[in-house]
């Protein structure tokens, strides 16, 4: 019972990080309805731009770790509006697999100009917060670098459901998601919102490559192509364009994965996150949190 304990508190703290890079990948597909491929790379570049932060941060203290976090996010949220301006903005009236493969080819892009930046050698993450381990009970452990992932996973979501849902903004974006066409008749700069939506998302993709840097401290240019295949797996599971969902889908998904790691199938742990996205294409399309709609031809 301990051990299985301890491995739901792992998968918690995986599924965590995972909802917060499924959250990017649900809110552009809700409002523009394509999925980003290249946001798995813009996870990469917050891990990368909070190694180079942290040069300059206090270590090993919670308020130089949040800010070398900020710093990641801000610069992140830059670049997914610049993705979105140079990249998607053109393409808006075309089909969606136009669309689909420019995105494909900015993912290729973003890994190899990593590479060629920032070295494809491995690097060692700094350590940004101070690390201690907390014991619950005589078998379970908790590290502190766990609850910064639960503690600011819990934030992130609070913030953006406060933003999508309270908002002028998240109303508005809302409503582009409904129908943009309408949305723009009653004042609403589409372009905007759109942006606004691709920034965002990129923002909680950085603190999702920091908070995974952190547990799994080596980074490279090509760290976000299985943690961002897997967030998608989890924005489908709880049901792609539904920002519950996708918190929901990265803690299962997260739990279901640890616990496999923990088992004798360890070896088919990835094999089996995408068997599952497989049997929920199957028998629930919707997601878990999703209702299935029928799209008028």
């Amino acid at each position: 019972m301990a051990e299985i304990l301890q491995q739901l508190i792992n998968g918690l703290s995986l599924g965590a990080i995972y909802a917060l890079i499924a959250l990017g990948y649900t809110m552009v597909y809700g409002v523009l309805r394509f999925i980003n491929f290249a946001h798995s790379d813009v996870f990469m570049v917050g891990a990368f731009a909070g190694f180079y932060l942290s040069r300059w941060a206090p270590k090993e203290t919670l308020l130089g770790g949040l800010g070398v976090m900020a710093g990641a996010m801000v610069l992140c949220a830059a670049l997914g509006i610049l993705i979105e301006r140079l990249a998607y903005r053109p393409l808006r009236e075309r089909s969606k697999l136009t669309v689909l493969i420019t995105a494909i080819g900015v993912s290729l892009l973003l890994e190899n100009a990593g590479q060629f930046i920032f070295s494809a050698n491995p690097r060692r993450f700094p350590t940004l917060f101070p690390e201690m381990n907390y014991k619950l009970g005589p078998d379970i452990v908790v590290s502190s670098n766990q609850l910064v992932v639960f503690g600011v996973t819990v934030v992130l979501l609070a913030v953006l459901q406060f933003i999508v849902m309270r908002t002028r903004i998240g109303t508005a974006m809302r409503a582009v998601s409904f129908n943009p066409q309408a949305a723009s008749l009653v004042g609403i700069n589409n372009d905007i919102i759109i942006s606004f939506t691709f920034g965002l998302g990129s923002a909680l993709a950085a603190a999702g490559g920091i908070l995974y840097s952190l547990n799994y401290p080596t980074i490279d240019p090509l760290m976000g192509i299985l943690p961002g295949l897997k967030a998608f797996v989890a924005a489908v599971l709880g049901g792609i364009g539904n920002i519950p969902g996708a918190a929901l889908g990265g803690l299962v998904l997260g739990i279901i994965e640890t616990l496999v790691n923990g088992s004798q199938f360890s070896n088919y742990k990835d094999a089996i996150a995408f068997a599952l996205l497989i049997l929920i294409l199957l028998f629930r399309p919707a997601g878990l949190l999703g209702k299935m709609q029928v799209e008028k031809v």
